[in-house]
């Protein structure tokens, strides 16, 4: 049997009922009528012999079907994406277009802004799309066009200049150690208020034979997010691990043990090869580098 090639305005519809769970909230994230939602549904399920949803009061709950099927949908959706943002950077004379650029919490927060407004003021046609996630974004699948990295790619088909590295360390506020007394050694460190990570992760397993038994001991604050553990160290909640760089920028801020632990982070900057001769891209890919640049080196400009 030959099977009708649906076009993306269904796959699309299907994706957003998969992601809000019905059809008013598809028709409200794409700006379309519910019963288009609805006809777009059923002519996909036509076109493809399939059933995607079983419908009821409750919503639209997807099937198996939909599920083997949705990360074709995404896929196509970034897809659609790259597409739109490579056109839009191809035109002649001014360089212009979107960029969409991934980073994790803590870079995208406290280190981009300042080197993506010096890039926004150099050239206003760019517009930066920034997805802020701790997760590394699939470049090949182009769920982003340049993605800042603590760690080397190893997929083939990307251009990755690495840009140098990143400490971090234990730090506190200065008024936290005046309270509770500045540690020197491991085992100074028992009694103090530690801020540390909720869920056990790779980065984690890596720490322990450095961390030691502090893994073991009790935390006064547990978060998986970085942002958390930045905003507790500066609010004197107890010591912590951050950046050594963002904490130079605060007074307050005292590193703890530097001698005892000091965790490097290579930061590479990564993007499809064929994004290249893409001016937007490759002038945003040449202000992130020069821009992180200067904050492993301490050098930041305004």
């Amino acid at each position: 049997m030959t099977m009708n090639e649906p076009n993306w305005d269904l796959y699309r519809s299907f994706l957003s009922v998969l992601t809000e769970g019905s059809l008013s909230g598809a028709a409200r994230a794409l700006g379309l009528t519910q019963p288009t939602i609805g006809r777009h549904i059923d002519a996909l399920e036509q076109s493809l012999s399939l059933s995607l949803f079983t419908r009821s009061q409750s919503g639209f709950i997807p099937t198996d079907a939909a599920y083997a099927l949705q990360s074709y949908a995404e896929t196509l959706a970034a897809t659609s994406s790259a597409l739109l943002r490579a056109a839009s950077g191809l035109g002649h004379g001014e360089i212009k277009g979107t960029v969409r650029v991934t980073a994790s919490e803590v870079i995208s927060v406290e280190v981009l802004p300042p080197i993506l407004a010096r890039l926004t003021r150099a050239h206003p046609g760019i517009t930066i799309e920034l997805a802020t996630s701790n997760r590394i974004e699939n470049l090949l699948r182009r769920d982003a066009d340049i993605a800042v990295r603590m760690a080397r790619p190893e997929q083939d088909a990307l251009v990755a200049r690495r840009i140098g590295t990143i400490d971090l360390g234990f730090h506190a506020r200065r008024d936290y150690l005046k309270r509770r007394g500045t540690p020197h050694t491991w085992e100074d460190m028992t009694g103090h208020a530690l801020i540390g990570i909720d869920r056990e992760t790779a980065f984690t397993r890596k720490l322990q034979h450095l961390l030691g038994d502090l893994q073991n001991r009790s935390y006064a604050l547990r978060s998986d997010s970085d942002l958390v553990h930045l905003a507790s160290i500066r609010a004197g909640l107890g010591i912590g691990i951050c950046q050594t760089r963002l904490a130079e920028r605060d007074g307050r801020l005292v590193r703890v043990l530097p001698d005892l632990l000091t965790i490097p982070l290579d930061t590479w900057l990564a993007m499809h090869e064929n994004l290249r001769s893409n001016p937007a891209c490759a002038t945003t890919f040449a202000a992130l580098a020069e821009g992180l640049g200067e904050y492993i080196d301490g050098g930041e400009r305004a």
